[in-house]
């Protein structure tokens, strides 16, 4: 009898262990996202990890938007493009992007201009998209109407003709934590396509991506930003978060909704207001407070030491001058030297009196001798 009741609790126990790890998997697995075919799967929960919120407008007190464009040919932006097809070292940013739209991870906005609308309203559809850009798919296996899947060969993605990105950036003032904050808020591909005749390139940019639909999976792709070191220290996300781009402003968020270069049609002009733009960003988190006693310190010390610096190079100027002074003299003093003795010979020498012309109109006459006793 004991036996049996023994059997029968091992049978139990056994049975409400299976039933929760059934409802374990069964969870995990309704939460789990899987990206296309790369194999990484990002859960609800990594997804709000790498998610970074914006401040409440109660919070705020300034907010700037700003517009760069990303030359994939400067400075470490090549980490954004490299490797152009898929290898051992991983993908570069569009392939990550263009798989996440063909899997149906995370949606694609319309590109319109500086009027961005991260709405489903302006949502697009993927298969519109590529056929927009003569990009041929075929329909993945899972697809339905609701939640449609594609399949793209890597050879008919244009990740060679990705030359630029469009970033739009947000710099914002917290008075909460009293400190100036600047984010990547989307990214837009620019596709570079030439004609049949060649020429140069037209740019044709694709779709808008929120970086926080993309942010958990470019945390995974690390990319060399350094030909010196080979080892890839960086995600894709570090590169955005760490402000790691460079890139020119060409536009800012005004009720005209004009770029830089309709403001500033003249080279020069549109020069001087992208680098007074980059200045004021730079200077605004520090111009809001009134320096502390160790900064005053600082900064009188720093003055100090130019003003020492300043006072031995003109020292050393003088020295040079009073050096270069005494040369001259000594050389006037021979030279004056030279025309009093030359002076003295002139005095030395014998006068000799001109002869004049006689009355008569003979000039150089000369009476001789005889005549005279004549």
């Amino acid at each position: 009898m004991n036996m049996t009741k023994h059997i029968i609790a091992l049978l139990l126990t056994a049975t409400v262990a299976l039933a929760i790890n059934a409802q374990v998997v069964k969870r995990e697995a309704g939460d789990r996202k899987k990206k296309g075919d790369a194999g990484m799967q990002i859960t609800d929960r990594q997804q709000s990890f790498f998610e970074v919120k914006q401040a409440s407008d109660a919070d705020l007190q300034w907010m700037k938007i700003i517009y760069r464009s990303l030359d994939l040919t400067k400075g470490r932006n090549p980490a954004l493009y490299y490797p152009e097809e898929p290898n051992a070292d991983g993908k570069n940013l569009f392939y990550i992007i263009i798989g996440l739209l063909a899997d149906g991870q995370v949606p694609a906005y319309e590109y319109l201009d500086g009027r961005e609308m991260f709405t489903d309203e302006y949502r697009v559809k993927v298969s519109e998209l590529l056929d927009r850009f003569h990009i041929p798919f075929t329909e993945a296996k899972g697809s339905s109407e609701k939640h449609p899947k594609y399949e793209i060969d890597n050879s008919y993605i244009p990740g060679n003709e990705i030359l630029s990105y469009y970033i739009i950036e947000r710099y914002e003032f917290d008075t909460r934590s009293n400190k100036m904050k600047a984010q990547v808020d989307a990214l837009c591909p620019v596709l570079h396509r030439t004609d049949e005749w060649g020429g140069e390139g037209v740019k044709y940019p694709m779709f808008w991506v929120k970086l926080n639909d993309v942010r958990p999976y470019l945390a995974q792709q690390y990319v060399f930003t350094d030909d010196d070191n080979n080892l890839a220290r960086y995600s894709l996300d570090d590169f955005f978060k760490l402000n790691m781009y460079e890139g020119e402003i060409y536009k800012t968020k005004n009720m005209r909704n004009q770029s830089l270069m309709q403001m500033y049609p003249d080279d020069d002009a549109l020069r001087h207001a992208q680098d007074s733009i980059e200045q004021r960003l730079k200077r605004f988190d520090k111009e809001l407070w009134v320096p502390d006693r160790e900064e005053l310190l600082a900064a009188k010390a720093k003055k100090e030491m130019e003003e020492d610096a300043d006072g031995e190079n003109v020292d050393g100027d003088n020295e040079a001058t009073e050096k270069v002074e005494k040369r001259t003299t000594k050389r006037s003093g021979k030279s004056d030297k030279k025309k009093s003795t030359s002076k003295r010979s002139k005095k030395s020498e014998p006068k000799v009196k001109q002869r004049t012309k006689s009355s008569s109109g003979n000039s150089g006459a000369v009476r001789s001798v005889r005549n005279r006793r004549r």
